[in-house]
């Protein structure tokens, strides 16, 4: 089972710290993958989920730990580029990574075999049966440490 850190969150979602790089690195410290929201903008990378936050290199992406959920057509173009592991989903119930990885969104509703499960604590996922998480490949969460 794959574990992924919702933007470097381990216990719980923490607003003040979500895809800072040391929060992503203290993360993967502890073992775990991270998701993280990705932007290109004038130039430069940058992570934040409503907004280009923290600037970082583009060698931040080389990390195999890290999954990368473009936040635009062109960030996921120029990650691509970069051959880093990358996605772009916006309403979608499931995106392919580029690591052929099936990211499945809390709106699907229904857990699939083989997928990551994204959020799996999230309401959304009323008509899951939560107790057969372990057919799923990994699980994306902001609480991903009770799930070991």
């Amino acid at each position: 089972m794959i574990l992924i850190s919702h933007r470097g969150n381990i216990f719980g979602p923490n607003k003040d710290r979500e895809n800072s790089p040391e929060y992503i690195e203290e993360a993967i410290y502890a073992g775990y993958n991270v998701e993280i929201d990705v932007r290109f903008y004038k130039g430069g990378w940058y992570l934040g989920h409503d907004k280009a936050q923290y600037r970082v290199e583009e060698s931040f992406f080389n990390n195999k730990f890290i999954w990368c959920h473009a936040k635009n057509v062109e960030t996921f173009q120029n990650l691509l580029k970069l051959n880093a592991h990358t996605f772009f989903i916006q309403d979608d119930h499931v995106a392919l990574t580029s690591k052929r990885y099936l990211w499945l969104s809390p709106t699907h509703e229904r857990i699939i075999p083989g997928t990551i499960c994204v959020m799996p604590e999230d309401s959304r996922w009323k008509n899951a049966n939560k107790n057969n998480l372990s057919i799923c490949l990994g699980i994306c969460s902001d609480f991903i440490e009770s799930f070991k």
